[in-house]
């Protein structure tokens, strides 16, 4: 069916940057790639390298006021009216995404709820349709998600093969990864592992991530490098601006996805 990954973390820490990395390095292994950014602060387009055009021209689902009324039968941002809680969404990431490097990217946006738990057309359309890419796409799929990660219902979390939570060295950064996995569980995802980004000990910080979370749910540590600042500052992805060395701990996080997860990749892992 195609890997499902879900990558998480507190904000700046770097989750974009390693979705928009692992998204063009399992392109340019030749899979399929639907990469979604579930953030609000959607970022994910320049990690991918999508250059300032493209940006410019993506659609973001949750202000899609026609589509949403077409899907659910509502108005956006009116309340009090009767609405399909499972629309239709058949066709929307063909029609909505945009293309670049391999990748296909989808934005997703945030809904505008009333008040926390509000059931309102835009959050019923976006997770129906996160569930539906989930489950159902023959492809590697990569969720960049907030913290909360809210656009996860239970029967959605399901089908995410493995829920990654980047942390920076820092007790706040790991008390927001307990946070996380705490909710992963209630929402019965079955595998979490967390990657140390920006570290600048990484046996000491593999170490201390290990008592926290456990030796087997450390996937990898990701040293920090001046690089990957530079090519934020420039607005480029890593991965158009750095040579092997600095892509080398994103290419040990994918080997050892493809090592555990080899049955869910949708054609025979490709050698790395």
């Amino acid at each position: 069916m195609g890997l499902k990954l879900a990558i998480s973390g507190k904000g700046g820490v770097g989750k974009s940057t390693l979705a928009g990395v692992l998204a063009r390095l399992f392109a340019l292994d030749g899979f399929r790639v639907l990469a979604i950014d579930a953030d609000p602060d959607a970022n994910l387009a320049s990690a991918l390298g999508f250059p300032p055009d493209l940006r410019r021209a993506l659609r973001t689902i949750s202000e899609e006021r026609q589509l949403i009324e077409e899907r659910t039968g509502a108005r956006v941002r009116e309340f009090g009216q009767i609405f399909a809680l499972n629309p239709n969404v058949e066709g929307i990431a063909e029609q909505y995404a945009t293309s670049h490097a391999g990748v296909n990217l989808l934005v997703l946006g945030a809904a505008q709820r009333a008040g926390s738990g509000c059931a309102c057309p835009e959050s019923v359309l976006l997770k129906s349709l996160v569930r539906h890419l989930v489950l159902k796409r023959d492809e590697v799929v990569i969720l960049d998600m907030e913290a909360g990660i809210e656009h996860l219902g239970r029967g959605t979390a399901m089908g995410v093969d493995l829920l990654l939570v980047v942390v920076e060295p820092g007790q706040r950064s790991v008390d927001t990864a307990h946070h996380i996995r705490e909710m992963a569980a209630g929402l019965g995802i079955g595998r979490f592992a967390v990657v140390v980004n920006k570290s600048t000990s990484t046996e000491n910080d593999r170490t201390w991530m290990s008592r926290e979370f456990g030796e087997d749910q450390v996937l990898g540590v990701i040293p920090f490098d001046p690089r990957i600042a530079e090519a934020d500052r420039v607005d480029r992805s890593p991965i158009d601006c750095g040579g092997e060395g600095l892509l080398m701990p994103f290419r040990e996080i994918q080997r050892i996805l493809y090592e555990q997860f080899e049955h869910s990749f949708p054609v025979p892992c490709p050698p790395t």
